[in-house]
């Protein structure tokens, strides 16, 4: 007789019945940030009803499959696995929207997936050679760049708040209604609420919001009924193109976010398992980082990366059984495989997005600070942080201050703060003097 294996152990197989509650929690906690990044893509990109409902199904399947190759390496050896084998949720990312935003703007959906291809090389190098060139990617660094990303979003949710710019009525108090009302049952279930309630707080959120944005008219269920029950996913789809400039600017990002990946798995084994990750797991789950993102492209999903909130449920009950994220791997790849579910998808409103969205926007950067908050913040590292976010955030916003460069120089330093404060931030790392000498000659020049 088999003995069925416990949900806090890595291996080995739980009972269902223990299992579907705990892998569609993982699942509530992570839908709606998967699907997001696509509708705000798709929205810039201009994309028809078929093709906007064609990148959110791509999303939740190659979410699900990253997931899947991440919890069971294809390849093991003594030194080396192909995947972290650790229990991690992977899903499209925030870190990379306002680049894609950029690159969907002023190309298409198929130069970001080119882009990401190129990405997924330089993950790729990133994992086998971490332990060399991790030494240039410090708290500090990877910090800055996150509240970077966090700020850089901000416009991005106001904008859904007011209804999107391209909305007849925006600006509208309906839609400012819509948003508060849902940023308020975001927030009052994050602080108020405990368990599934708190964990499932955006997509309670989003839910009561849609409610209300139903009372004022705000939702067309025309594209459902044209959609089918069934669809496999379309391999190039959208095509692949290689923009020099956004293979440039996707590729920073993809290097910055294979460094990130190390805290993220870190947070998991030391809140799950009270070890650090080896070097065989971060190196195997950095390099399939890469080699999903390359899949991913074919198959027309957007940027990967580990979830936080997710990461957040394993440290917090300690389920770390590798089958229960991958039933819930496969709970996104049914979801995925379904039009339908997709379209109902296409239906929030804009209002409704921007009001569950900001709140997470706002935990990105205050991830990013407290990154940031893990070296004293001496007059170097102010100045690191400082003069990065203000190069970023100020060349961005100011709107044709790059007019008089070639237009790739506009779409890698001008088109998202995100690549600009990354460079800068490293640069300065090198190149400032570090230690007492950087403070006493800040100090002697305050004296005089």
């Amino acid at each position: 007789m088999s003995t069925k294996a416990s949900i806090f152990e890595l291996d080995g197989v739980p009972g269902f019945s223990q299992a579907l509650p705990l892998a569609l929690q993982h699942v509530v906690a992570m839908i709606v940030g998967c699907v997001t990044p696509a509708i705000i893509v798709s929205g810039v990109a201009g994309l028809n009803d078929q093709d906007r409902v064609i990148l959110i199904q791509a999303a939740l399947f190659v979410s699900a499959i990253s997931t899947l190759l991440q919890l069971f390496p294809i390849i093991k050896g003594k030194n080396f696995q192909l995947g972290a084998k650790l229990p991690v949720i992977m899903g499209i990312s925030f870190a990379y929207v306002p680049s894609m935003q950029a690159i969907a703007g002023e190309f298409d959906v198929g130069t970001i997936l080119g882009a990401q291809i190129v990405g997924g090389v330089i993950a790729i190098i990133v994992g086998i050679t971490v332990k060399k060139i991790r030494v240039l990617f410090p708290p500090i660094i990877t910090g800055t760049v996150v509240f970077t990303i966090g700020l850089s979003l901000y416009p991005t949710a106001v904008n859904y708040m007011a209804g999107g710019t391209s909305s007849e009525n925006y600006g509208s108090w309906q839609n400012w209604l819509v948003a508060f009302f849902t940023l308020a049952v975001v927030t009052g279930l994050n602080h108020f609420a405990k368990g599934f309630l708190k964990l499932a707080s955006i997509l309670i959120g989003i839910i009561a919001g849609y409610a209300l944005a139903a009372c004022f008219g705000m939702i067309d269920f025309s594209g459902i009924s044209s959609s089918g029950f069934f669809q496999l996913p379309q391999p190039f789809h959208f095509g692949v193109s290689f923009e020099p400039s956004a293979c440039i600017a996707i590729g920073v990002l993809f290097a910055i976010n294979s460094i990130q990946a190390i805290g993220d798995l870190s947070a998991t084994t030391v809140g799950s398992m009270d070890r650090e990750p080896t070097t065989k797991e971060l190196q195997g789950g950095i390099v399939m980082y890469g080699i999903e993102n390359i899949i991913g492209a074919v198959f027309g999903g957007l940027p990967t990366a580990t979830y936080s909130q997710n990461v957040g449920i394993v440290t917090t009950t300690k389920v770390i059984n590798r089958c229960v994220l991958g039933l819930a791997a496969l709970v996104l790849i049914i979801a995925g495989l379904v039009p339908k579910f997709s379209a109902l998808l296409t239906t929030i409103p804009q209002c409704v997005l921007g009001g569950a969205t900001i709140s997470v926007f706002a935990s990105i950067a205050m991830t990013g600070i407290k990154l940031i908050m893990q070296q004293a913040m001496n007059y170097r590292n102010t100045s690191i942080v400082g003069l990065s976010v203000a190069l970023g955030m100020g060349v961005t916003q100011a709107s044709g201050s790059l007019s008089a460069f070639p237009g790739w120089v506009t779409t890698i330093f001008g088109s998202s703060p995100v690549v600009l404060a990354t460079i800068v931030a490293i640069l300065l790392n090198v190149i400032l003097p570090k230690g007492e000498k950087s403070q006493a000659s800040h100090k002697g020049a305050q004296d005089k």
